[in-house]
């Protein structure tokens, strides 16, 4: 059966983690003094956060001893007060194992507790605090409560660099063994996002078909148009051809299959590199963020992507 990279490459040290070095160099300083504050990790998926954690946990307590020490939850799962009532209650007020003085709660998506369920977090926060230190990871660290985020020390993870991620990537590759052409790399930056976990599956994906990874075999096998195809559908609407442009629509969704709210996505994307007035770019993407609330709402999303394609030839009209 085969391993599951993201698990299989995860780095099991602190030194390991890629990019966010700030960050790092702050948690190896903690893991030195065996002390640290309750903390916050805030950022987008796939920029280290868990990783960051669990590297963190393996230094302060040892291999032997550190899956005894950290407890990890899922706030996304068990989103009410009485998953801190319970079990992270039942956690907190055992005494840690080994030479330390004090246990770590990992509550992992922690902007998904309810505003009760993070009201009694914050108690057991303070209740816990002399054998207990807490670390929350979420996305967005303004939907975790003030009186939390003053008790934490909150760290802000960015968007991982093209180069970090490319040099992570032909590690990979050269382990097992996959040629990666220079196009198929860049294509996998585009589709990371900054995201490496995002990068390494699409990766295996892509392995799954051969050893030669290029551009074409990613595109087809994450549902992802070419940033060319959808260039030429927006620059074909703006010149006023619009069924030219409903048709070419029609083939990006069926060939790549994507959904209404992947191809809004790449199109708000491609206007930045329209050679047009920023004014009209302005224009242009207000349309497109018009239509992607539409679509989030519930409306017919080939509906709603006609309409788009129809006000962009209106606002191509002022070009011509």
């Amino acid at each position: 059966m085969q391993d599951i990279w993201i698990e299989k490459y995860r780095p099991k040290k602190l030194d390991d983690v890629v990019g966010q070095e700030p960050i790092i160099e702050r948690l190896k300083a903690y893991a030195a003094t065996k002390s640290l504050p309750h903390m916050i990790f805030a950022g987008p998926a796939g920029t280290g956060k868990t990783t960051s954690v669990l590297a963190l946990g393996r230094e302060l307590f040892g291999e032997e001893t550190w899956k005894q020490n950290m407890h990890e939850l899922n706030a996304s799962d068990e989103r009410g007060i009485g998953i801190i009532r319970g079990k992270i209650k039942d956690f907190a007020r055992t005494a840690p194992i080994g030479n330390t003085q004090f246990k770590i709660i990992f509550l992992d998506e922690a902007d998904s507790l309810t505003m009760d369920a993070q009201a009694a977090l914050r108690r057991t926060i303070e209740r816990y605090s002399h054998i207990c230190r807490f670390i929350l990871s979420a996305n967005y660290s303004s939907k975790i409560i003030e009186p939390i985020q003053s008790r934490c020390a909150v760290f802000r993870f960015k968007p991982l660099r093209a180069d970090d991620i490319k040099k992570y990537i032909r590690k990979i590759a050269t382990k097992e063994k996959l040629e990666i052409t220079p196009d198929g790399l860049e294509t996998l930056i585009f589709i990371a996002r900054g995201d490496l976990r995002k990068a390494i599956n699409t990766l295996q994906v892509g392995a799954s078909l051969g050893h030669k990874i290029t551009a074409e075999v990613l595109y087809e096998t994450t549902a992802t148009a070419k940033p060319e195809d959808v260039k030429n559908l927006i620059n074909t609407a703006l010149s006023g051809n619009f069924m030219a442009a409903r048709n070419q629509l029609y083939d990006l969704l069926i060939k790549y299959g994507l959904s209404g709210e992947d191809i809004v996505k790449q199109i708000h994307q491609a206007i930045f590199d329209l050679t047009i007035p920023d004014e009209n770019k302005v224009q242009l993407i207000e349309r497109t963020g018009e239509i992607e609330f539409r679509i989030v709402e519930g409306s017919n999303e080939h509906i709603q992507l006609e309409t788009l394609l129809a006000q962009f030839m209106l606002i191509g009209s002022k070009l011509r």
